[in-house]
């Protein structure tokens, strides 16, 4: 996949490294996380195995709740060099918390040029999430460079091979929402540039043996 041009050093970083690793996982705290100490949580448990297990790209979903951004400052001191994201971002507080806070990036579940506007004067990389082609030649209008392709599993594998010949060079393409382990290989050969994962990469609260055979491959 050809990066277009402009492309900032923010966003390179982020696809350099997704080139290496085209995987990212998505926690998504639940109130207890929120309430308990970090280190005794589900959400530190699961963060640990991810690192344990070599993931590099993990993003924690956004929640409206005070404790958020504590938990979001404890799980970024615990594991400082993981290329850590913020997922579900639709609106501008949130976007200027996880700024602030010094994430890598966030990813959105929808495409909001007021969004992208703001992620632009703060300097930050902003993930749009698109479904559509008028969807995603809006996002490289507003200068984005990386979508999420979401939910993908509505849209299907086939659709990245179905598009790229009529809109010629698209962006790095992240395929998010009802994927699992399995799915990694058959849709990176389907053209996608990274896949991002959620809850099924525990089952029974244990990391997925297959996702770690992937890693490891």
């Amino acid at each position: 996949m050809s990066v277009l041009p402009n492309t900032s050093e923010t966003d390179l970083g982020l696809i350099r490294s997704l080139r290496i690793q085209p995987l990212l996982v998505v926690l998504r705290p639940e109130r207890i996380d929120l309430e308990a100490v970090f280190i005794t949580t589900r959400l530190c448990r699961q963060l640990d195995q991810l690192v344990e297990a070599g993931v590099q790209h993990v993003e924690i979903a956004w929640i409206d709740h005070p404790r958020w951004r504590d938990l979001a400052i404890a799980a970024r001191s615990r594991h400082p060099r993981l290329s850590l994201g913020a997922a579900s971002i639709t609106q501008q507080s949130a976007l200027q918390q996880v700024a602030e806070l010094g994430f890598s990036y966030a990813m959105s579940p929808l495409l909001d040029r007021e969004l992208q506007q703001q992620a632009k004067q703060l300097d930050f990389l902003l993930v749009p999430g698109v479904m559509t082609p008028s969807e995603i030649r809006q996002a490289c209008d507003l200068g984005c460079r990386l979508v999420k392709l979401f939910p993908a599993s509505v849209v299907g594998r086939s659709f990245y091979r179905q598009i790229a010949a009529p809109m010629g060079n698209l962006p790095f393409m992240i395929a998010a929402g009802g994927l699992r382990a399995g799915d990694l290989y058959s849709w990176l050969d389907a053209g996608y540039d990274a896949i991002a994962l959620g809850r099924t990469v525990f089952e029974n609260n244990d990391f997925d043996p297959s996702l770690a055979a992937w890693i490891g491959a």
